[in-house]
């Protein structure tokens, strides 16, 4: 793991969506954090030692989703799938399928697999799954805070994870949609002509020696969402971490906040590439482009 040093620094953004604002400064303690996403070597050891059945590997309980029919309540997870040309973006139902038998042994449905991707994050696993993983490793899900503070690699207020140009010297610097969502896709390093997950390392790290921390696969915080920040107060709290959901929340199954954005995150959709960026995903959803990674806090002596 890599230490990070405490400090402060500027939280969130003023230019791109609105859940990023407003700017507010925030303090966190030292840290230890995973150089880059548990792959799937890793969640395999997991699961062969305990046994640990994943969201997505059971059928859904009737209970939790009353709306749904029951031979609908079969064992799956999200997989993307490219349209044939250009749609609106307005719905993301056009490329996001429900598919039976998808799961992290099988991140795309029955027939994939994870053969040569031993490297590669591990998908497919709801928050509960992540959290089942760290607490193995007697590890922790990072805070949105931590998260972030480590993502900006020392580049306080930046827009990207290693500065304020999208491509310095031309050069594409992580796992990212480049091309015309959902359907044209131009292939960057690691990839062939089909959009998925790369090897970690395969892009530079930040200036903490983390890879990954844009791009390749969003990553589950402990942090439930909420869609602002609270206003900006005189001093810098300390890692202002959210422990429970929206009070309103009509969903029955609350929204975490993921971080970091994945290969699906393209400029003219979602420009979540970026260490402010921030989405709420609910924790009983597994997809193939959300993975973690995991933290270990420091003891004050």
């Amino acid at each position: 793991m890599v230490r990070i040093s405490g400090g402060s620094f500027a939280m969130g953004s003023e230019d791109f969506f609105p859940e990023e604002r407003p700017v507010h400064r925030v303090r966190v303690d030292s840290f230890w954090i995973d150089p880059h996403p548990v792959t799937n070597a890793a969640f395999r050891r997991f699961v062969k030692r305990t046994g640990y059945v994943t969201v997505a590997e059971r059928i859904p309980a009737a209970e939790d989703y009353p709306d749904v029919e029951p031979e609908n309540l079969v064992r799956g997870a999200l997989v993307f799938q490219p349209t044939r040309g250009p749609v609106p973006l307005d719905d993301w139902r056009r490329w996001w399928r429900y598919v039976h038998g998808a799961c992290w042994r099988h991140p795309r449905g029955p027939g994939s697999t994870l053969d040569g991707l031993d490297r590669h994050p591990v998908t497919q696993v709801a928050y509960e799954d992540a959290a089942a993983y760290a607490a193995w490793v007697g590890k922790e899900l990072p805070t949105e805070a931590e998260w972030e503070y480590a993502a900006r690699g020392g580049l306080d207020g930046a827009t990207y994870a290693w500065g304020n140009e999208f491509e310095p010297t031309g050069r594409r610097m992580a796992n990212i949609w480049v091309g015309a969502f959902p359907w044209q896709f131009q292939p960057g390093r690691g990839q062939t002509g089909t959009p998925g997950t790369t090897a970690v390392g395969t892009y530079a790290p930040n200036g903490y020696g983390l890879h990954d921390m844009t791009g390749n696969v969003w990553e589950w915080t402990v942090d439930h969402f909420r869609p602002e920040y609270p206003a900006p107060s005189c001093c810098a709290p300390l890692d202002p971490h959210v422990d429970a959901p929206e009070s309103t929340a009509p969903q029955r199954f609350p929204r975490h906040i993921i971080k970091g954005g994945s290969y699906l995150c393209a400029a003219c959709y979602c420009l979540r590439y970026r260490p402010a960026a921030r989405q709420g995903q609910a924790e009983d959803t597994a997809t193939c482009h959300i993975g973690f990674r995991c933290v270990v806090h420091e003891i004050a002596s």
